[in-house]
């Protein structure tokens, strides 16, 4: 910004996106580090937890996930990143993942035999579990009894144990990453939970840093009662008020502009600190201000294009996955102010019974709008979303 003209629009340093990594990741610096630290241990033979990053959507667990993997590959980790979509297995999700490990395992001399093995168990496991193989891999026959039962829970161990004794006699380490864990089905958390014990158990530089929804915590412990003492799990909320401001101010800065005191809180309050919706405020924020200096009053000004954005966007799409019965549902939370919300209140709103709404409960919380927050009650997996509803009339 040229001091004393209005900003530009194009050095906009503000990221407002799904996952985008914002200029400046603020308050975050406890999870890296206990990540960091995780790496470390593992690589070096030390016990060394798994983590779930448990948090609402647009709080930044994305963003949190890749920049454990970027510190991660610096510290010379093998890292996989992978994404659960609804309805997908995880036998089919992380075969490539591992494959690639393996065979970049393949090349280290001190490995190769191990990760031979690996490769080896690989096709028995694509085989088994019906996924098709790019290419053949030269040389590497079928190893019978190796990952090749057709259960999870039995075959996944296996191989992450191969990868495991492979990539210690390389001297390395792998991290996989897995983001929205909340979408594997009980079985594939169950399978995967045994795995990671697994390894963990064996002192493996194997490790996994999951990120979802906050039910995942209850979930893993049903598929496994021991995995509450496996995993960390780490809560990635809202940002505290002097986080959200250095997250503002330090990007303005860095562009030779200012912000007033009074407008960084301003953006405290209106976005209460969520990370998204701090960067979606502050972007429009940057494009309305006639400079040099953002205010108050600028900030007032782009709140009703912010909510506009949002509504017609990220709040949006997510509505529109919803049946109309489903919506009704949504609504009647809504209207009972913020959650979390009692399923016989909710029930009491729509005069229904609690026992007739149990599908169109269940299905909500498939989708990823609602999550069980205690026994008989819910919220909304989206921040703001209550108000959102309101909105709507």
């Amino acid at each position: 910004m040229l001091c004393g003209g209005p900003v530009d629009p194009y050095r906009n340093p503000f990221a407002p996106g799904a996952g985008s990594r914002p200029p400046e990741l603020a308050g975050r610096s406890a999870i890296l580090d206990m990540a960091r630290i995780s790496c470390g241990r593992a690589v070096n033979g030390r016990n060394a937890r798994p983590m779930m990053l448990l948090g609402l959507r647009g709080v930044g667990k994305t963003v949190l996930l890749n920049e454990i993997g970027r510190n991660a590959e610096r510290e010379g980790l093998l890292v996989s990143r992978t994404e659960a979509p609804e309805g997908e297995s995880l036998a089919r999700l992380i075969f490539p993942e591992m494959r690639k490990v393996m065979r970049s395992l393949s090349g280290v001399e001190a490995a190769k035999h191990l990760a031979t093995r690996g490769l080896k168990g690989l096709r028995n496991f694509a085989s088994i579990f019906k996924i098709e193989m790019a290419g053949v891999e030269v040389g590497v026959e079928p190893e019978p009894g190796l990952a090749e039962t057709g259960d999870l829970q039995y075959d996944l161990p296996d191989l992450f144990t191969l990868i495991g004794k492979a990539a210690q006699a390389a001297g390395r380490g792998w991290l996989l990453l897995i983001d929205e864990v909340q979408y594997l089905s009980d079985t594939d958390l169950s399978a995967l939970i045994v795995a990671l014990h697994r390894t963990s158990q064996d002192g493996l530089p194997v490790l996994m840093v999951g990120a979802g929804l906050p039910q995942i915590a209850r979930l893993a412990g049903e598929a496994k009662s021991y995995a509450e003492r496996l995993f960390q799990y780490p809560s990635v909320g809202a940002l505290d008020p002097v986080s959200a401001g250095q997250a503002v101010e330090k990007p303005v800065l860095d562009e030779d502009a200012s912000i007033t005191p009074e407008a960084l809180q301003a953006i405290y309050e209106r976005t209460k600190g969520y990370p998204f919706f701090i960067q979606e405020l502050a972007s429009v924020v940057w494009d309305n201000s006639a400079g040099p200096e953002i205010t108050a009053a600028d900030v007032e000004r782009s709140y009703v294009e912010t909510l506009a954005r949002l509504d017609e966007g990220f709040f949006k799409v997510r509505v529109d996955r919803l049946t109309k019965a489903e919506v009704q549902f949504v609504k009647a939370m809504a209207q009972l102010g913020d959650g979390p919300y009692a399923m016989g209140d909710i029930a009491k709103s729509m005069g229904r019974s609690q026992k007739s709404l149990g599908p169109a409960r269940a299905s909500i919380i498939s989708k990823g709008m609602v999550f069980s927050s205690d026994h008989g009650y819910l919220d909304f997996s989206v921040p703001l979303f209550a108000e959102f509803m309101r909105r709507q009339g």
